[in-house]
């Protein structure tokens, strides 16, 4: 009977996001220029006591449609999305940019497809969908989710792959679309708008909380920053916390986070240090008070620990 029921639940149609529980609150756009409004995670990582809302999200008014950067991590709260859009603009909603397939900033995808947005993503995410990747990361979010994310959630793929560089004008505003990846994940892009003095970082940026790093490769990330630093924004949408109207400042936070880790697990494996032992015996005292701590850095630790024999090993 259970594999019945497995087979079924795999043939069982998507929901929609109008079948999913609607999130408890409203979402509340916050201005950052005439044209561009953001809304704003809560601390820490996406939980059922948090319905997901972990994560930020952007749209800029055009004046010719909206363009939306990031989804969201639940299909309720996508729809929660386009609500609060809809309440700043009447205008269309075009496309949807993702910074990156993770699941904190896709999952919200369902509704603003079904709004009418093109999905426009960098092609070094097609592995992690075509992969099993992203089902296996589906039932995981299920468990912790539940009932905003369930295993039969549509996992949807863009409409576009973007290469390396993407540029358009829609409206009154130009778009810069470049490909940071691999850095916090292989896709990562970053959305420049030069007339509004404003980057959307996606998660190369964490503000105010610790990173996920998992099996990020650090090294490549932190080069990455310092691309970022080099466009010399006057402010900053990140992936998650509060927008930074001093990114030299806020970035010194994730930059400094993953020196560490690569510091600390790089020594205990040229030492030959077990992870346990060295994870204990660092002192993570000038972190442990961040949002996220307690859920990521342990995680991140071996994954960097691992990376570190990596990169013995390629020596």
């Amino acid at each position: 009977m259970r594999a019945l029921a497995a087979l079924l639940m795999l043939f069982a149609p998507a929901l929609s996001a109008a079948e999913y529980p609607p999130i408890n609150s409203a979402l509340m756009p916050i201005k950052v220029t005439e044209r561009v409004y953001y809304v704003q995670g809560q601390p820490g990582v996406a939980s059922a006591a948090n319905e997901g809302f972990n994560s930020n999200a952007g749209f800029v008014v055009t004046g010719d449609g909206v363009v939306v950067i990031d989804a969201l991590g639940t299909p309720a709260l996508g729809a929660a999305l386009l609500a609060a859009i809809g309440r700043v603009t009447k205008e269309p909603i075009r496309r949807v940019i993702l910074t990156h397939y993770h699941a904190d900033h896709f999952y919200g995808l369902e509704p603003l497809k079904r709004a009418g947005a093109d999905i426009w993503a960098h092609r070094a995410a097609r592995e992690y969908l075509e992969s099993g990747e992203a089902e296996r990361r589906r039932e995981q979010r299920a468990r912790d989710l539940y009932p905003w994310v369930d295993e039969k959630m549509a996992i949807i793929g863009p409409d576009r792959w973007l290469d390396e560089r993407t540029d358009f004008t829609l409206g009154k505003v130009r778009f810069e679309i470049h490909h940071l990846g691999p850095a916090h994940s292989p896709e990562d892009v970053i959305v420049v708008l030069p007339g509004e003095g404003v980057v959307f970082s996606g998660d190369i940026l964490f503000a105010g909380r610790i990173p996920f790093v998992g099996e990020a490769d650090s090294k490549r990330w932190l080069e990455k920053i310092d691309q970022l630093l080099a466009l010399k924004p006057k402010v900053m949408v990140t992936g998650h916390g509060p927008v930074s109207r001093d990114p030299q400042k806020d970035l010194a936070l994730t930059r400094d986070y993953l020196m560490y880790l690569r510091e600390k697990m790089g020594r205990a494996v040229e030492d030959l240090t077990p992870f346990d032992e060295a994870y204990a015996r660092t002192d993570w005292s000038r972190f442990s008070k961040l949002p996220a701590f307690e859920a990521a850095n342990r995680v991140n630790a071996y994954g960097t620990y691992l990376l570190m024999e990596r990169e013995m090993l390629k020596r």
